[in-house]
């Protein structure tokens, strides 16, 4: 198992697990948001190619609207 911090909470994950299934595992949406690792966002189109590794921090952003 590896851990990860999702906005500064801490999660266990089995190795080997990228963005889409963490997101997938936490239940949440993929549509209208924003996943950044250590301050570099990660484009959508990226995230089944991009590995977690251990102690990552993770921030995942929902947009809103506002005005």
């Amino acid at each position: 198992m590896i851990t990860i911090y999702v906005n500064q909470k801490e999660v266990s994950l089995k190795p080997n697990t990228n963005i889409l299934q963490l997101l997938q595992s936490l239940n949440s949406p993929l549509q209208g948001i924003a996943v950044a690792i250590k301050d570099d966002i990660i484009p959508n189109a990226n995230w089944e190619k991009h590995l977690l590794s251990n102690q990552d921090q993770v921030l995942i952003i929902q947009a809103t609207q506002g005005g």
